[in-house]
């Protein structure tokens, strides 16, 4: 299930929700239009995207491991299976 921010249109915010809160919400259910906890009106914020960085490339055993298969360049068009999968 996805995460929602929202944050509250107008006005101050309660105690209980900040102004701003998270929410795990399945795809098909529309989306909030009052925060469940005061009551106010409230806006879907879109949200930085969470991407995980990799500090050094992936050895060939363990990209293998991980279910990747590593390609080579031989000639135009032509690539070598280093993993041989």
């Amino acid at each position: 299930m996805p995460i929602y921010e929202y944050e509250v249109v107008e006005g101050e915010s309660c105690k209980a929700c900040g102004g701003r809160f998270e929410l795990r919400r399945p795809l098909g259910r529309p989306e909030l239009t009052a925060c469940p906890l005061c009551k106010k009106a409230v806006r879907r914020v879109l949200s930085a995207p969470n991407t995980p960085r990799v500090a050094k490339p992936l050895s060939l055993s363990e990209a293998k491991n991980a279910g990747f298969s590593v390609l080579k360049r031989r000639d135009t068009g032509v690539y070598e299976n280093l993993t041989g999968s």
